[in-house]
């Protein structure tokens, strides 16, 4: 039997997460109490009723009996029952974001600030993260995305690395992004924007494509920065990182910027992490 613990920040999608085991197959049961796990985690292993895939939510919402739960997943393994931790995360300021738009109040805030409630909520979960055998931070993911990676690990059954990568292609005109890690300028190649014909098409259509990559310094900027950015990433992963926005620009971000994003997405694809390619600013102009 497989058994997942759904635990993780509050407004970090785990609500979500445990809906899409469930759509899966799996037997879910969130925010029991901290005193029945073992009690549950028996009757689910040695049960009449033979379960092969089952996840249980838990979360700050237990209160004070949150702490009990390190002395559960010790009994628990004493007793030779396998069980995996996954642990949905996001950034302070996302986390914030997401209270905000949907009104909700922090369960730890009380009437004080969300800021408050989320340091606070961090520190009492600390102790599981650290046990936790799958991390997935979903600052930039969508609900489909999330969805892609939980099919993965728990359906599918592929290796997943808690290590997730955003390539993102903005225009300098339209300013940095500010959720950037890394920012890369191309606006040293070649630009299709003069180009008559290439003007109205994007980064995502093969003339321009091609127009950019038949630049020699395109390629061996392209090389290098796959090579850097290989490099990087286990060094990050060692310093506790859990995610990387790799963001690349040129003047309008519809061209160069694009091309580059989906060239470098398509070589970090042969990587075993998290990877997704975003165009932010390559409407901007059609819109106008």
């Amino acid at each position: 039997m497989r058994l997942v613990i759904v635990t993780g920040m509050s407004g970090a999608g785990k609500s979500s997460a445990l809906k899409m085991l469930e759509d899966a197959g799996y037997f879910c049961v969130d925010n029991l109490p901290i005193q029945l796990i073992f009690k549950f985690v028996q009757i689910t292993f040695n049960g009449s009723e033979k379960f092969d895939k089952v996840a249980l939510g838990v979360d700050i919402r237990s209160g004070q009996a949150l702490e009990e739960l390190d002395d559960v997943l010790n009994e628990i393994q004493k007793a030779n029952y396998h069980y995996e931790i996954l642990f949905l995360d996001a950034g302070d300021e996302v986390l914030v974001k997401r209270y905000k738009e949907t009104r909700r109040i922090h369960p730890l805030s009380g009437g004080g600030r969300v800021e408050q409630g989320i340091e606070t909520e961090r520190k009492k979960l600390e102790f599981i993260k650290k046990k936790a055998d799958i991390i997935i931070d979903t600052s930039q993911l969508l609900i489909r995305e999330l969805k892609s990676q939980i099919d993965k690990i728990y359906t599918l059954n592929e290796q997943y690395n808690n290590f997730y990568v955003t390539i993102l292609s903005f225009g300098f005109k339209y300013g940095i992004p500010m959720d950037s890690d890394l920012v890369f300028d191309v606006r040293f190649l070649p630009n299709p924007f003069y180009d008559a014909v290439l003007k109205p098409q994007t980064g995502n259509d093969k003339p321009v494509r091609d127009y950019v990559m038949s630049s020699p310094q395109a390629v061996e900027f392209l090389n290098k920065l796959n090579d850097m950015i290989a490099f990087l990433i286990p060094n990050y992963i060692i310093e506790g990182k859990n995610q990387l926005v790799i963001s690349i620009g040129c003047t309008g971000g519809k061209h160069r910027s694009v091309t580059l994003a989906n060239e470098l997405y398509a070589k970090l694809s042969e990587l075993q992490y998290g990877l997704k390619v975003e165009h932010r600013d390559i409407e901007k102009d059609a819109r106008r």
